[in-house]
């Protein structure tokens, strides 16, 4: 539905109540559209991407990594660094820009 400036201005509420409603808003400025109102969905965005089939729940929990006292406060060399950047997440990233 389009609905010029003066009019959302004017009746700013109801517009509000019909993208709440699941309704997507116009917004125009002399016939040209300058904006999209929508409403927000309330589930977050995990359970969303959980239900539209992009992520997957774990079938096994993963395990906590207990890191030692003395390991928590050691600075990281670069010999550490890249062997953190080798695995997991780093390598995924790393994986899809490529």
């Amino acid at each position: 539905m389009d609905v010029a400036v003066s009019a959302l201005r004017a009746e700013l509420k109801s517009w509000i109540e019909r993208a709440r409603a699941g309704e997507e808003i116009v917004v125009t400025e002399r016939g040209i559209p300058v904006a999209r109102l929508t409403g927000v969905s309330t589930t977050d965005l995990v359970t969303e991407l959980t239900r539209d089939g992009v992520l997957t729940s774990p079938h096994v929990e993963r395990p906590v990594r207990e890191v030692a006292s003395t390991e928590a406060v050691r600075p990281t060399v670069a010999a550490d660094h890249r062997t953190a950047r080798s695995s997991g997440v780093a390598a995924l990233v790393r994986r899809i820009r490529r």
